[in-house]
């Protein structure tokens, strides 16, 4: 039997993401969020202090710890929900660990100074490795690949190598394509149609495209009109081997995955 697929609630506590930006900056509403999350049947509560949406500012690890911790530490107390914390800095992912985040999920997939050693050594917390090519900065600046699919599988599988060589065990590790991480439409049309392609790998494969400019260039609707775009999307990214999905909208995503999970299991034997 398929293992039903997770939803991970995108839970921004930053003044610039491209969704909600500000909207969770206090703890009060920080806290009231994830309580929504949770109650809409969230597996994963996914933590950001830093956006990384194109030409958004660097933040320095205080001010990403400011905005993190008190929230992780408070989610941890209150309800029994896995935590993954949304960062690329080794400092904050030490904290985060500490604190008791169940999930360190890397844009980079490591690739940061100390990163991978300061994830080594925590041997139950499960890593998300992310594609993406450039830095948010510039990432959507006529990004190119000669065969994005296959460059895309060959990067993860790279960073698959290296945590594996760190000591890291195969189980912790999870990947992401990285959808409109340095990608145009079509690469990420492409990147869905043959997501198969990852999700055979073995590893567990996060999709976030909850929202994004890739539904607003196909849809011409604003942020706020991307609901039913992104569902048919996440039910796609299950059909091909998803298994977790990452999403602002958490309760229609929950029912949408278990009718779309309710057909991949249909059996002919009735």
């Amino acid at each position: 039997m398929l293992a039903p697929p997770q939803v991970m609630g995108i839970l921004n506590v930053t003044p610039d993401s491209f969704s909600d930006g500000g909207q969770f900056l206090s703890l009060n509403a920080a806290l009231q969020r994830a309580q929504r999350l949770i109650a809409a049947g969230a597996d994963i509560i996914d933590i950001g202090g830093e956006s990384t949406r194109p030409l958004a500012p660097s933040v320095s690890v205080t001010a990403e710890l400011d905005r993190v911790m008190p929230v992780l530490e408070k989610i941890r107390q209150e309800w029994p929900v896995l935590i993954s914390v949304d960062t690329s800095k080794a400092e904050v992912m030490c904290e985060a660990i500490a604190a008791g985040a169940d999930i360190i999920n890397d844009v980079k997939a490591l690739r940061n100074e100390g990163s991978l050693a300061a994830v080594a050594a925590a041997d139950k917390v499960r890593i998300c490795l992310m594609h993406m090519q450039g830095e948010p900065r510039t990432m959507q600046q006529n990004p190119h690949y000669d065969n994005v699919v296959h460059e895309v599988k060959v990067f993860l599988l790279e960073r698959v190598q290296a945590c594996l060589a760190a000591g890291i065990s195969p189980n912790r590790l999870w990947l992401d394509p990285g959808f409109g991480f340095g990608k145009t439409v079509a690469h990420n049309l492409l990147l869905l149609k043959h997501l198969s392609a990852l999700t055979q790998l073995g590893y567990p494969v996060v999709v976030g495209v909850s929202r994004k400019s890739l539904l607003g260039q196909l849809l011409n609707k604003p942020v706020t009109e991307r609901l039913y775009g992104g569902l048919a999307l996440a039910v796609f990214a299950v059909s091909q081997g998803a298994q977790i999905i990452r999403t602002h909208d958490v309760a229609a995503t929950v029912d949408a995955l278990k009718v779309t999970q309710a057909v991949l299991q249909a059996t002919d034997k009735i």
